[in-house]
C-alpha cells in the first residue's frame, strides 16, 4: 500500500483555515422606517382642530426639521388625494426668500398649509383677500406671519434701494426701520445686523396688527375664537423658528 506524506506546513494551514472560517449566521435584519404618509387633511380633520393645536403642530414640525427627522411622505399619493378638495390647517405669510420654505421648515405635506409669499412678508389688499379666503372660506385655523433673519427686503429699505416697482415695495418697511433705529446703536443701514434683525421682528409684529386692523373678516374670526394669528422669525443659520410672544 502506498502512502502520501503531507507536509506538516500544509496540515497546519488547513487547520488554521478551518478554525478561521466564520460559522454560518443568519442574515442581519434590516430595519425599515415608517411607510411614507399618503393621507391628507380632510374636512373632519380640519374641523376638529383648534388654533392652539395647529400652532403646536407647526412647532413640533420645526423641531423635526431641526433634528433631521422629516416625515416621509408619498407626495404623488397626496397630490392625487387632494384633487377633489383642500382643507389646510394654517395659512403662512412668508418672505419670498428661497432659503425659507414653509412646508419644509414646518414639516408639512401637500394640502396641509396655505402659503402666501412676498418680499418682506407684509400684507396688502391682495394678501388680505387671500388670507380671508384661506380662513373664512377654506377653514384654516391659524395665520402665521413668518419673517427671517438678515432679510434682504429690510436691508434694501435700510439702504434706500430704488429699482422699478421694488422701490414701492420697500416703502412698507419704513415704520419698522424707524422704530429699530430708535432702539439700537450703530449704523442705520444694512451693515448693522442688530438693526436689521430687530426691524425684521418689528415688521412681523406690524404685519400681524395690520392683518387684524385691515380685515374685519379676520378680526371677527379671532374674536370668536375660530382663528388665531402668530408671528415667528426663522433663523437662517440654525433653521429654528423663534416664536414671538
Amino acid at each position: 500500500m502506498n502512502y502520501t506524506v503531507i507536509p506538516r506546513s500544509v496540515v497546519a494551514l488547513a487547520v488554521i483555515s478551518v478554525a478561521c472560517t466564520p460559522a454560518e449566521t443568519p442574515a442581519p435584519s434590516v430595519e425599515t422606517g415608517p411607510d411614507p404618509v399618503q393621507e391628507v387633511m380632510t374636512a373632519a380633520d380640519q374641523q376638529a382642530l383648534t388654533p392652539e393645536q395647529v400652532l403646536a403642530d407647526l412647532k413640533a414640525g420645526n423641531e423635526r426639521f431641526l433634528a433631521g427627522k422629516l416625515t416621509p411622505r408619498d407626495y404623488t399619493a397626496q397630490a392625487r388625494a387632494t384633487t377633489a378638495g383642500q382643507y389646510p390647517k394654517a395659512a403662512v405669510l412668508s418672505c419670498l426668500d428661497s432659503r425659507v420654505p414653509p412646508e419644509l421648515i414646518f414639516d408639512q405635506g401637500i394640502g396641509d398649509i396655505f402659503v402666501g409669499r412676498v418680499a418682506g412678508n407684509f400684507e396688502d389688499i391682495g394678501m388680505l383677500g387671500s388670507f380671508e379666503f384661506a380662513t373664512k372660506v377654506a377653514g384654516s385655523k391659524l395665520i402665521v406671519i413668518l419673517g427671517h433673519t438678515s432679510c434682504g427686503a429690510l436691508k434694501g429699505a435700510a439702504d434706500d434701494v430704488e429699482l422699478g416697482n421694488l422701490t414701492a415695495t420697500l416703502e412698507n418697511f419704513e415704520k419698522a426701520l424707524q422704530q429699530a433705529r430708535e432702539a439700537t446703536d450703530g449704523a442705520d443701514d444694512a451693515s448693522n445686523s442688530e438693526l436689521i434683525n430687530l426691524a425684521v421682528e418689528l415688521n412681523v409684529r406690524q404685519t400681524m396688527q395690520d392683518m387684524v386692523d385691515h380685515s374685519t373678516v379676520i378680526a371677527e374670526m379671532i374674536d370668536q375664537g375660530d382663528l388665531a394669528i402668530a408671528g415667528g422669525v426663522y433663523d437662517l443659520a440654525t433653521g429654528r423658528v423663534n416664536w414671538l410672544d
